[in-house]
């Protein structure tokens, strides 16, 4: 991986309430994992593994409702964390954060 791939996931990882930044391949084999948190390999080969098939899912229902159209960005949030995806031709950026950080001092 380049050494400017390597800086720029490393400034998304130090946002507030990021822990952890994962970039897999079309076949969601991991390509980069770098934690904040103790996430092991496995949990976040569990997360890419999951949620390149509900971005499969996610892009089927964008081209069932307009064949022109394609899916370029979602979230998903738990009480736990918020998930983002932007998923690519040949691989999938997910960045997974605490949706409540940086709140808890107000």
């Amino acid at each position: 991986m380049s050494t400017e791939v390597e800086e720029t996931m490393r400034r998304i990882g130090k946002h507030v309430g990021v822990q952890d930044v994962i970039i897999t391949d079309k076949d969601a084999k991991l390509i980069y994992h770098d934690s904040k948190t103790n996430m092991s390999s496995q949990d976040a080969q569990k997360y890419a593994s999951s949620l390149a098939q509900l971005t499969t899912q996610a892009r089927s229902v964008v081209r069932d409702l307009d064949p022109q159209n394609d899916l370029s960005f979602f979230r998903i949030r738990s009480k736990k964390h918020e998930i983002m995806v932007a998923p690519d031709k040949d691989f999938l950026l997910m960045v997974v954060q605490n949706p409540s950080a940086g709140q808890e001092s107000k």
